[in-house]
């Protein structure tokens, strides 16, 4: 049986009054009234909370275990109901990692255009670079001290789950005597467990070689046999010291530095093989913040000059006995402002004593007696801390007086050297992500490819502009993808979600959306009207909870609920378009 409408029954949810209902399908409808009045009781507690809790009894027992299960509304029945998604405004993720180009999925697809059409430079001097010989990964291995021990390694596994049995099997059928399993030497003629459900690295070990002249033939063979087993990569590790992975593939002829295959994890900071190894892919540190920790200097040290983690004076017993041994050990007063101590007694104070020791008088209720001791510095003391502890109270705590800074390495674009020196069109993936939406649509619509490139790319690229378009067309224009999401207002995030799901190309689903047009100008109005009914053109049924009058014009249907609020509400005042509504 087919369903035209949405049929609501005995709703009694919140302050509505026991109201029945009939909402058309795979129309726009909006739903308005006085705020309290219960518009937001019918269209999320009871019409979205059922068709969720619907959808997630149909699936399995061990899905439910994963999400979390709604309560059954206070209403008798609802028929003609779709699996619901809920558009609201307290959905913005606070993860750091996430950035609008991962929360509409963009990134996944520039991830996947520089994999496939990227052109690699050298991270050191910039040069393009292409295939290295066989030759000439011998010639940068032999420029090593000679007397330096090295093992030829095929890098068979990297970063993937399972137990690898197969691979181990034809390593040890193939006569080779050793393998390297995330970091430890094993003998192939042991029985090797490794956990499924984990990433693994493991690299079959070729050969071991100490450097010298007479080596250079037997070298090349093991390189030979290493690329052949590992897709042409070659791991040389420097045995007690770092592994150098040489690839047949891209390597600098000056400096040597090599690639992997371009993969679209390479490009990901979220990933090991992408991310920045210095930040973990974050692009800033936490790092305590000097201004934070004296903010006033025309207080002294005793009147409250010195706060942060325990070390204002007032009230630690522990802070007033270092800062007396430091008044001491360097002739300054703890009654006069810290402006006028002097800055080398300031960084004492901050960074440490370093060699020098303290005479630090103790005094308890046992007693009183001295010692002599370094003092680390309140800086380095509450960043010490803060790594340290696993008390969630004393990390909030310490991080109040800390702030964010772009980490000295990938300067806040959270990818290692190697993947930010791979570009499309002449810029890197994390320069693309600096661009607005409307700058990043003119650059990738301006591309100039080649006919190989223009194969591999086309349906790529046109994924990337109609995902762009997408939140273009609901008024978030001049957006960077690179913006935090966690940064976002809570009517960005709505229409970052919106743009999301009209990507996503649903149909028969029922959105319900909570004052999509807050926060938006009034002539990006219109965009955002021509998006709600191109996703109920899709075939979907469109619920709206809104004041906006532009809106209820453009509606299929309006849902009055009122008369008033609280008590004075929870009633159907009209149902129907706003020409029967005026009249």
């Amino acid at each position: 049986m087919a369903y035209d409408k949405i049929t609501v029954k005995g709703a009694k949810e919140h302050n509505l009054k026991n109201i029945d209902v009939k909402i058309p399908r795979n129309k726009l409808v909006v739903m308005t009234g006085l705020s309290g009045s219960g518009k937001s009781s019918l269209a999320f507690d009871t019409i979205y909370a059922e068709g969720q809790r619907r959808y997630v009894e149909s699936l399995s027992s061990y899905a439910r275990m994963f999400l979390g299960q709604m309560d059954k509304p206070n209403v008798e029945s609802i028929e003609g109901l779709s699996p619901a998604i809920s558009i609201d405004q307290k959905t913005t993720s606070k993860n750091p990692r996430s950035t609008v180009g991962t929360v509409t999925e963009i990134y996944d697809y520039l991830r996947l255009l520089y994999a496939r059409i990227g052109i690699p430079h050298c991270a050191v001097c910039g040069r393009e670079i292409r295939q290295q010989s066989v030759d000439q990964i011998v010639d940068k291995i032999m420029t090593y001290n000679e007397g330096t021990k090295i093992q030829i390694m095929a890098p068979v596994v990297r970063g993937r789950k399972g137990e690898h049995a197969k691979v181990l099997d034809s390593a040890r059928k193939s006569g080779f005597v050793r393998v390297r399993v995330d970091g430890i030497v094993y003998d192939l003629s042991e029985k090797i467990l490794i956990e499924k459900n984990k990433k693994h690295n493991i690299e079959i070990v070729v050969d071991r070689l100490v450097i010298k002249p007479e080596i250079s033939s037997r070298l090349a063979d093991s390189i030979e046999t290493s690329s052949k087993l590992a897709g042409g990569m070659t791991m040389v590790n420097f045995v007690g010291g770092e592994d150098v992975i040489f690839s047949q593939k891209y390597a600098c002829p000056e400096h040597g530095g090599s690639l992997d295959d371009l993969s679209p994890r390479m490009f990901s900071f979220n990933n090991p093989f992408g991310a920045c190894p210095k930040c973990t892919g974050l692009g800033v540190f936490l790092k305590i913040d000097e201004a934070k920790i004296i903010p006033d200097k025309n207080k002294s040290i005793r009147g409250g000059g010195i706060k942060g983690g325990g070390w204002a004076m007032e009230g630690s017993s522990i802070a007033a006995m270092y800062f007396e041994a430091l008044a001491e050990k360097y002739g300054f007063s703890l009654d006069e402002p810290l402006k006028n101590i002097p800055d080398e007694i300031i960084d004492k104070i901050l960074y440490g004593t370093g060699d020098e020791k303290l005479t630090i008088n103790r005094k308890s209720i046992y007693g009183k007696g001295s010692y002599k001791q370094t003092f680390e510095g309140i800086i380095n003391n509450l960043d010490r801390r803060y790594r340290e502890t696993n008390s969630n109270w004393i990390k909030d705590e310490i991080r109040s007086y800390m702030t964010e800074i772009p980490c000295d390495s990938c300067h806040g674009d959270r990818l290692s050297a190697e993947s930010l020196a791979v570009t499309v069109g002449g810029i890197n993936i994390a320069d693309f992500c600096k661009l607005s939406v409307v700058e990043a649509l003119d650059f990738v619509k301006s591309l100039e490819l080649t006919e190989k490139e223009q194969i591999i790319g086309e349906e790529i690229i046109k994924e990337i502009i109609e995902r762009l378009n997408f939140l273009k067309s609901v008024g978030l224009g001049y957006l960077t993808l690179s913006r935090s999401a966690g940064t976002l207002s809570g009517g960005e995030s709505q229409r970052i979600r919106l743009a999301t799901q009209i990507g996503s190309s649903l149909t028969g689903v029922l959105y319900i959306l909570d004052e999509p047009s807050i926060g938006l100008h009034q002539r990006d109005n219109e965009k955002l009207l021509k998006t709600l009914k191109r996703l109920r053109d899709l075939g979907n049924t469109v619920i709206v909870v809104e004041h906006d009058e532009e809106t209820m014009y453009a509606a299929d249907c309006i849902v009055d609920i009122g008369p008033g609020a609280g008590i004075h509400g929870g009633e159907i005042v009209c149902v129907g378009d706003a020409d029967k509504i005026k009249a």
